[in-house]
């Protein structure tokens, strides 16, 4: 009996050293390779656990990191340095970000955003919506130099712009600041571009590219989600009243 088998079990051992199986093979392989990728950006992913707050000064971070947590109202000054707590994203839900609130002094914010970058699942950066005709050029400058950096570029972190002060009458509205921000940074990314390289021939502007060559800068090109919502860390109706912050609360439990 066992002579009448060994045909068969020959057959089946040149089955197994053919191709299709070794097709099989392959993919079976590509597809856990695919899985321990996979696993390794969740779990660096889920250790990132903070949400920046980024702006220039007094574009109301520290009031709307405030009213985050506590939901009071509360007078606030300049930050010389940063500020962390935690936030339970849902009534609903366990689920908890750090917020951070950065310093926006232009001789701190880049320092503390050097300190913080590397943990941030998400950044809001802050916008005064009042202010924004006046302090556009500063504002892109800002948001330039955090677009490019490498660690950001790298981790990709969820983006909102939060327009505030839309309590006021003169606030410009978020599609606005959006149409004028994507301006301001496409002549940046051009006169960046432009920068004289030095002795060795490496490029003294910005250290990476902007967006995607040969087209006009807007924010779909980056590699991160950007979403911008108009916000009011005071509120309507004053110190008394809620703050408006419906839109970014929403956008805190999508990326939690």
């Amino acid at each position: 009996m066992a002579g009448g088998l060994e045909p068969h079990l020959e057959a089946l051992r040149r089955e197994l050293r053919g191709p299709a199986v070794l097709s099989v093979l392959i993919a079976l392989i590509a597809v856990a390779i695919t899985f321990l990728i996979w696993r390794f950006v969740q779990g660096r992913r889920s250790s990132r656990k903070a949400v920046l707050l980024l702006g220039l000064c007094d574009a109301g971070k520290t009031l709307l990191f405030a009213r985050l947590l506590s939901g009071r109202y509360c007078d606030t000054q300049t930050s010389i340095t940063a500020s962390s707590a935690v936030y339970r994203v849902s009534r609903d839900k366990s689920t908890n970000v750090t917020l951070i609130d950065l310093p926006g002094h232009e001789s701190l914010r880049l320092q503390f955003l050097e300190r913080f970058k590397a943990a941030a699942r998400a950044v809001v950066f802050v916008v005064d919506s009042v202010a924004f005709q006046r302090e556009v050029k500063d504002v892109a400058e800002f948001l330039y130099q955090v677009l490019v950096d490498s660690t950001v570029l790298r981790n990709a972190p969820a983006l909102l712009i939060a327009c505030n002060k839309q309590d006021v009458t003169m606030a410009k509205s978020a599609k606005l600041i959006q149409q004028q921000l994507e301006k301001e940074l496409n002549t940046l990314r051009v006169t960046r571009s432009a920068a004289p390289t030095s002795l060795d021939g490496s490029a003294t502007g910005g250290p990476a590219q902007l967006g995607k060559k040969g087209k006009d800068f807007d924010f779909s090109q980056l590699p991160m989600k950007v979403e911008f919502v108009e916000c009011s860390a005071r509120g309507s109706k004053g110190e008394e009243g809620e703050a408006d912050l419906e839109g970014l609360e929403k956008w805190l439990v999508k990326v939690a």
